[in-house]
């Protein structure tokens, strides 16, 4: 890669950082996530890109608060990424998935969360009804973490008035088979017919290797869900990943799967068996397919209200400690 492209790589990258961020950010916080992102660049370096990128207008220091992206600046990575972006998803779970060190054994270390930004008092009007999907087993697991405002995950900071949602992401259980030994392939995300609270029928599916943004956001905020109806009568749509493991790995993928669902991090929907088809999806010779319930899920309650949630799919790695079960949500929001 010559100097110009490396350039434009670095610049690009920093803008996406940008434009993925609802606060301006400083440069050792765009520093971080390039480093998540497969772009190892020192604070220092990234600053000097800041100061070209603002004489170029693609980019806007706001003082003390960091620095923003432009209209300009957005126009710039539409126009250069789009096909760059394509297969995002993919390589962005694999990364997750071996970043986290999540040991089941000793229940220690870091899982991946999703997060959402909340205004509290909408948090506070909806949680009973977003506490049920935990209860009706449609999100992933029963703990949940708190941000307060102010509080950062990866680039994101919490905005005044808000509160900062972390869902465990289905990457989790990814991440937790491959330290088993289990390689994980990563196929679709879709949404799954649910009828009297069982599993009917997968519709709807993107694969991951194909898509820019992440698919379960792009079905809730497109109102493709129905988990108000799932919560109410066991009739409803779900949003879920399709996964597949090598047949030989079943009796192990069940036993680690049982073992997750009781330290509160989720479990697999539905296991398959060996060669077979599961639900209406066809499986790879060699294979068993598993769907796993979509970590975004319990945010779709209130976009199926008519409110609009700021969430980010894969936000990065939280503790597993500073989890706690979704019953306590009430009297730690006060």
């Amino acid at each position: 890669m010559s100097i110009d492209e490396r350039k434009k790589k670095n610049r690009l990258g920093i803008l996406e950082v940008l434009h993925e961020a609802i606060l301006p950010l400083h440069s050792h916080q765009i520093a971080a996530t390039l480093q998540s992102m497969g772009l190892d660049l020192s604070e220092r370096t990234v600053r000097l890109y800041l100061e070209d990128m603002e004489v170029d207008g693609l980019s806007a220091s706001q003082g003390r608060r960091g620095h923003q992206i432009t209209p300009a600046g957005r126009d710039e990575l539409g126009g250069e990424r789009i096909m760059d972006r394509i297969g995002y998803m993919s390589s962005h779970v694999e990364r997750m998935m071996y970043l986290m060190d999540f040991d089941l054994a000793t229940r220690n270390g870091t899982v991946v969360v999703n997060l959402s930004l909340i205004p509290h008092d909408l948090m506070c009007l909806h949680l009973d009804t977003m506490c049920q999907v935990f209860a009706k087993g449609y999100a992933m697991g029963t703990l949940v973490g708190l941000l307060r405002e102010g509080e950062s995950l990866g680039s994101v900071v919490v905005p005044k008035g808000h509160i900062g949602l972390c869902t465990v992401c289905s990457i989790t259980l990814s991440g937790i088979l491959l330290k088993h030994g289990v390689p994980v392939r990563s196929l679709f995300c879709g949404l799954l017919d649910v009828e009297n609270g069982k599993s009917k029928r997968v519709k709807e599916l993107i694969a991951y290797d194909a898509t820019s943004v992440d698919p379960l956001k792009l079905f809730i905020n497109s109102g493709m869900t129905n988990y108000l109806g799932a919560i109410r009568d066991g009739n409803g749509r779900i949003g879920i990943g399709f996964r597949e493991v090598p047949s030989e790995s079943h009796s192990l993928v069940e036993s680690v799967a049982h073992k997750v669902r009781k330290v509160g991090l989720g479990a697999f929907l539905e296991i398959g068996m060996p060669n077979t088809p599961l639900l209406n999806m066809p499986v790879h010779e060699g294979c068993c397919g598993i769907l796993v319930i979509g970590g975004l899920n319990p945010i779709a309650v209130f976009v199926e209200s008519g409110l609009r949630i700021e969430s980010n799919a894969l936000c990065g790695l939280m503790e597993y400690h500073k989890l706690f079960p979704f019953t306590e949500l009430a009297e730690r929001l006060g």
